[in-house]
């Protein structure tokens, strides 16, 4: 968010938010020097200055507005949130919520990135989600949650105690309606995930997981399918061999398979830019058209 905009909208201060130095994730247009490629998810640090204005924005004014369980929400709606919400922030590696264990609160991811993990009696492990800004956190009506989750980078999340927002839910039909759409969509989702993990290969598997971000970039309004899209990864890529069921080595021969037929161009070791999203696509295996959501 610009500083002018956040400028304007401070004079309706209220919450405790983000500190100086957090890290969060952005999506900007490039403004390196010759650069031809537009849109990218980098982390940036908030400066101190940045902080104390971000503490003001309003509902209506937050950056995942209308992606998050809020998005249908009018002004009464937004008013009852506002009274209820409070931000909690967690550092890599932090434990968000341990599975089995009491969970008192839900909310959504409003920078930086979680990690859902399973973990089978001998020990071993496997991550099966992750949260990236606007995904919805916690289950109303379960007090514990059925999975460990942990902060994979600097994590913001938008927070609400259970039992309230449960009540809320009965009495804003636009927020449970909005909270219904989201849970089908990860149902969808993860009947995708089925069908990568049980019959894609490597490759199709590394181009899916890109095609992931960039699809989630465009969901948040800021990527299109005109020219280059630029998105840092927002896992290593241990983390994504974990997630995509890989080992480090094939993830690390795939991506760099892409690179060299020029699917991909690297920068560095997080940031990947796609010239042409539609080839993307087709590398995942998916028929689909290859667009990007409006």
């Amino acid at each position: 968010m610009r500083r002018g905009r956040i400028g304007r909208i401070a004079r309706h201060a209220r919450v405790k938010q983000p500190q100086p130095g957090q890290l969060r994730f952005r999506f900007h247009a490039s403004n390196q020097t010759g650069s031809a490629y537009g849109h990218a998810l980098t982390q940036v640090k908030i400066s101190a200055a940045e902080a104390a204005l971000i503490q003001q924005v309003p509902c209506g004014a937050c950056l995942i507005r209308h992606r998050a369980v809020c998005a249908a929400c009018e002004a009464d709606d937004l008013h009852e949130l506002e009274l209820a919400k409070y931000y909690r922030r967690f550092e890599p590696g932090q434990m968000v919520a341990h599975a089995g264990e009491r969970m008192d609160f839900v909310g959504s991811v409003v920078s930086g990135v979680a990690g859902l993990t399973q973990t089978l009696e001998d020990g071993r492990t496997q991550m099966v989600g992750m949260l990236l800004p606007s995904d919805f956190l916690g289950r109303p009506g379960r007090d514990s949650s059925p999975y460990d989750v942990t902060a994979l980078s600097d994590l913001l999340l938008c927070c609400f105690r259970r039992r309230p927002f449960e009540e809320l839910l009965r009495s804003r039909p636009r927020v449970s309606a909005r909270l219904l759409e989201m849970t089908l969509d990860d149902l969808d989702a993860a009947r995708d995930w089925l069908l990568l993990l049980g019959r894609k290969s490597a490759r199709e598997r590394i181009a899916s997981f890109l095609a992931v971000l960039v699809r989630r970039a465009a969901m948040l309004g800021q990527a299109t399918g005109a020219g280059p899209i630029v998105i840092d990864l927002p896992l290593t890529r241990e983390a994504i061999a974990d997630y995509l069921g890989l080992t480090l080595e094939t993830v690390s021969r795939q991506i760099s398979a892409l690179r060299r037929e020029g699917v991909i161009v690297l920068e560095g070791t997080r940031r990947v830019i796609v010239p042409d999203f539609r080839r993307l696509v087709t590398e995942s295996g998916d028929d689909a058209d290859g667009g990007l959501p409006g």
